[in-house]
Formats: C-alpha cells, sequence, structure tokens
C-alpha cells in the first residue's frame, strides 16, 4: 500500500509541475507576443492581431489542472512523510524500551555490575554501541568504573 501511495504522490507532483509549468510558458509566450506586435503607421490602417485565445486557455486550463494536482501530490507526500517519522519514532522508542528492560535486568541479576560484553550479548548491539549506552547510563546514574587486569571495563551501578 505504500508503495502505490508513494507512485500516486510522485505522478500527481509530476503532473502537477507539468501543468504549472505549461500554464507559466503560455503566459509568458502571451507576454512575449504582446511586445513583438508592431503596429504598422501608414495610409492603410492595419489593426494588431489580437491575441488568440490559446495561449489564455493553456494558462487557465494548465492552472485549473496543475494547482489541485500538485496541492493534492504535496499533500500525500506530506502524509506519508509524517507517517515513515510517526513509524521511526515508534520503533526508536521500542528499541529504546527493549535497551532499557535489558540494562535493569542485568543490574538485578548481577548485583549492580555491568560489563560491556555482558551487554552487548544480552542486548545483540555491537561493542561501540554497547559502549557508548553503557557510558549514558553510566553518567546519569552516577557509576563507578573498574579495570581488571585483562583492561576490561565493568561498570558498577549502586542498585
Amino acid at each position: 500500500m505504500k508503495t502505490a501511495e508513494k507512485l500516486a504522490a510522485g505522478w500527481l507532483l509530476t503532473l502537477g509541475f507539468m501543468f504549472v509549468t505549461l500554464s507559466a510558458t503560455a503566459v509568458f509566450e502571451k507576454c512575449a507576443t504582446r511586445k513583438a506586435i508592431i503596429i504598422p503607421t501608414d495610409e492603410y490602417d492595419f489593426t494588431a492581431p489580437s491575441t488568440t485565445y490559446k495561449d489564455d486557455n493553456a494558462a487557465v486550463g494548465g492552472l485549473i489542472f496543475g494547482v489541485p494536482t500538485l496541492t493534492l501530490g504535496t499533500w500525500l507526500a506530506l502524509g506519508l512523510y509524517r507517517q515513515s517519522r510517526q513509524e521511526k519514532k515508534a520503533l526508536n522508542q521500542q528499541v529504546s524500551d527493549r535497551l532499557q528492560s535489558i540494562f535493569y535486568e542485568m543490574l538485578q541479576k548481577n548485583h549492580g555490575r555491568i560489563t560491556v560484553l555482558g551487554f552487548a550479548m544480552q542486548s545483540q548491539l555491537p561493542a561501540a554501541h554497547a559502549r557508548q549506552y553503557l557510558d549514558e547510563k553510566a553518567k546519569d546514574f552516577n557509576a563507578n568504573f573498574k579495570v581488571n587486569e585483562e583492561g576490561a571495563v565493568s561498570y558498577h551501578f549502586d542498585v
């Protein structure tokens, strides 16, 4: 369904842009032809040829079809953008809630001691992301850091 909506928004935006461009071109050509008309002043009084209704019809038709089409395409595209932004926000919230529940569960199980490797294994995060998450939580909760002989860092939270 989303693919069809994306295609519809793209086509509507394209068609709307084409119609509005057609209208603008017709207005531009109409103005250019008015400037190009030279009225002769000799004994035979010729009147300037009137501009055809073709340019007027193209300009009005382009606006009549272009503005609603462009508006509908923009409305669909903005709706899709807002929907995807809400879905990303909901997904990020779910991930954040899952990581937080794993973090608190590990704190209770290990009496406030967490290692980067243990958290990465439980949360299935890459080591760099797990370290970053634990560093943020350590700042939030004023945790202590301990480094063992191998250089592994463990975080000690007061539970």
